[in-house]
């Protein structure tokens, strides 16, 4: 007849099992990027080798549970939520290839999306992050020579947008292809960056 396993053993077994929980959990991270039209940053984003998840939604308004129809009424950016590896690629790495997907020049928008909706920025949840962002900031100021205009701010909370939304890139290609040369990203972002541009993005 089998022996039921002791109280302790079942404890045991919980804590390991809660254990094994949190170091996976603990394998991941999450940034929050506003760089334009969220549907660019998340086709850039996912190219990131060691990023397993990427969220378009709204940030930084003034209304909870935005909506595509009122996010840029509110206030809110468009914005990309990053789940990545750290141990693939660091937040500082990131960072990095972040600043070089987009014009860090341009405080209006980004490219032919015009307006406060569309202005770039890092949301940071803590002062290590914060640290981090702002010595990315400053490393490319000193690589461009130049002023960097993309703020480093507090994250509030994020809102995924709706699911039509979410790899927009992929489930409409054509459309969105067409969308990104028409308006002018990679263009752009090569004029900034020079041979910096999209540096660290997984080739199509």
């Amino acid at each position: 007849m089998p022996t039921r396993p002791s109280v302790a053993a079942a404890l045991a077994l919980v804590a390991g099992l809660a254990s094994a929980s949190t170091a996976k959990a603990q394998e991941t991270a999450d940034a929050i990027f506003a760089g334009g039209c969220f549907w660019c940053v998340e086709a850039d984003m996912d190219k990131v080798p060691g990023v397993s998840e990427t969220v378009s939604g709204y940030i930084g308004g003034e209304n909870d549970d935005p909506t595509y129809e009122n996010h840029k009424a509110f206030g809110h950016y468009q914005a990309v939520r990053v789940t990545f590896d750290p141990s693939a690629t660091s937040y500082a790495e990131l960072l990095d290839i972040f600043l070089r997907t987009i014009d860090v020049t341009d405080d209006g928008g980004q490219f032919c999306d015009r307006g406060p909706a569309y202005r770039s920025a890092i949301f940071v949840a803590d002062d290590d992050k914060r640290e981090a962002a702002e010595a990315a900031i400053a490393a490319a100021e000193a690589v461009l020579g130049r002023s960097v205009v993309t703020p480093v701010l507090d994250a509030p909370a994020f809102w995924p947008a709706e699911d039509y939304h979410q790899e927009y890139y992929l489930e409409n290609s054509f459309r969105y292809t067409g969308y990104r040369f028409a308006c002018g990203r990679d263009r752009q972002v090569r004029q900034v960056w020079g041979e910096e541009a999209f540096q660290g993005l997984a080739k199509d």
